[in-house]
């Protein structure tokens, strides 16, 4: 089966040529995408979906390089009970407590909000961290149900830290082996500088025994490189490096923003990705990202402030002009780069047959030359019309076709005010 798109402008992600075109989209996973430059009878008749996509693009759908669902239900959450005066003491007040006080209906709604606003903010494909230590034990699984209960694909993983004690880090890796041995996932980690050389040790034989990678935070704040030193007489990539992590092209490092140069050097020699999460950077006061010496496997992720990789891309380049190497054209690589880590590493569920369909108005013309400029300066999600995920239709005039929406954010409410109420405790 598949869906016919009528007169569509179909741009094509890694050349930006722009097409008039029609196109018949394969339904399952990895499938295939087949122009066509006329319509007969029969294929119009036995299409699954007919949609007139006159004056819209058809491009690539989106994917997000580092989110974190567990967020999702922190908007307009109550204060933290100090203000805080660092970066440590913002995961301390506020995420550190978030997370313990997150139970199964919580995750389950974390990520039914989260699949929500990535499919409208045109994400077909979602790279999660998580973290949930009083509620380990088959959260990913639930987490995964509920991506996909919307139509979207994921590589998740589970946020192993010796921070909450041995025992909460051993369930943390035990809910990392029990899920990689039935879905396609990474060896989670929080940051080095609160994970032991025990429990490092063990992340990296799990990534090894499971020919994964890890997923982990690496120098957001200076504090990471300071504990490290201080306690293991090296810097973070030195340690990560130490533990065989960087060898591994299924390794995804976050933030990435304290290096010295030879620590530059080093990732640029690995075979490990970089994500970069500037919002998150500067909503933390951490500093600003800079891909110089970095080498080209830069992705760009939203690191939970929000689901929108349209704006994630556009504040990299903006904010990247204090201090980073960006422009146009490398915005759009990084913007897209996350497509090339999951085709590279032969992950599932980011094929051709994944297309976002933008009701974009210009007032001005687009073609191959001058598409950059549209994507730093005109689109944004509110373009997002239509939603393909591995050749399903799983969101038409921006409508999610899979569940009820309001069904589903009255659910997500009511977690809200749960979570919120233990916070207040």
């Amino acid at each position: 089966m598949a869906i016919l798109l009528k007169n569509a402008q179909y741009l094509n992600w890694k050349s930006l040529e722009i097409t008039e075109t029609n196109i018949l989209v394969y339904e399952g996973i990895d499938e295939k995408i087949e122009f066509i430059d006329r319509i007969s009878p029969e294929i119009e008749k036995t299409a699954k979906t007919v949609l007139d996509c006159r004056g819209m693009i058809a491009t690539k759908s989106f994917a997000v390089g580092h989110h974190h669902a567990y967020s999702a239900l922190s908007r307009g959450m109550p204060a933290p009970a100090k203000n805080p005066q660092s970066f440590r003491e913002i995961l301390q007040y506020i995420w550190w407590n978030l997370d313990k006080a997150l139970n199964r209906d919580m995750v389950e709604a974390s990520a039914l909000a989260t699949a929500i606003a990535c499919a409208k903010s045109g994400a077909s494909f979602i790279i999660d961290h998580h973290a949930s230590p009083n509620f380990i034990d088959g959260s990913l699984e639930i987490m995964a149900a509920a991506f996909e209960k919307i139509g979207l694909s994921h590589l998740l993983c589970y946020e192993i830290s010796d921070r909450d004690g041995e025992k909460i880090a051993q369930n943390g890796l035990d809910e990392t082996n029990a899920y990689l041995k039935n879905y396609q996932g990474l060896v989670g980690l929080h940051a080095s500088f609160t994970l032991g050389d025990k429990t490092m040790k063990k992340a990296s034989q799990l990534m090894e025994n499971h020919n994964s990678g890890v997923h982990i935070h690496v120098a957001e704040g200076v504090y990471d490189q300071q504990q490290c030193e201080e306690h293991y007489g090296m810097r973070v990539v030195e340690r990560l490096k130490h533990f065989g992590m960087l060898e591994s092209p299924k390794s995804i490092l976050a933030h990435c923003l304290h290096l010295s140069s030879y620590e530059r050097r080093l990732l640029h020699d690995s075979k490990a990705w970089i994500v970069e999460n500037m919002e998150s950077n500067l909503n933390n006061n951490v500093g600003f990202f800079n891909a110089e010496g970095l080498g080209d496997r830069i992705m760009l992720g939203t690191d939970g402030m929000h689901s929108d990789m349209l704006r994630s891309a556009q504040m990299a380049f903006f904010a990247g002009q204090y201090k980073d190497t960006i422009d146009f054209g490398s915005a759009w690589k990084r913007f897209r780069n996350t497509h090339n880590y999951i085709e590279t590493n032969n992950f599932k569920g980011d094929g051709e047959n994944n297309l976002v369909l933008l009701k974009y108005d210009s007032p001005t013309a687009i073609n191959a030359s001058n598409f950059l400029g549209h994507f730093i300066f005109g689109l944004n999600s509110s373009h997002v019309q239509h939603l393909i995920s591995n050749g399903q239709l799983i969101m038409k005039n921006r409508t999610l076709l899979n569940i009820d929406e309001e069904e589903i954010l009255e659910f997500t409410k009511i977690q809200s005010q749960r979570l919120w109420e233990t916070l207040k405790k």
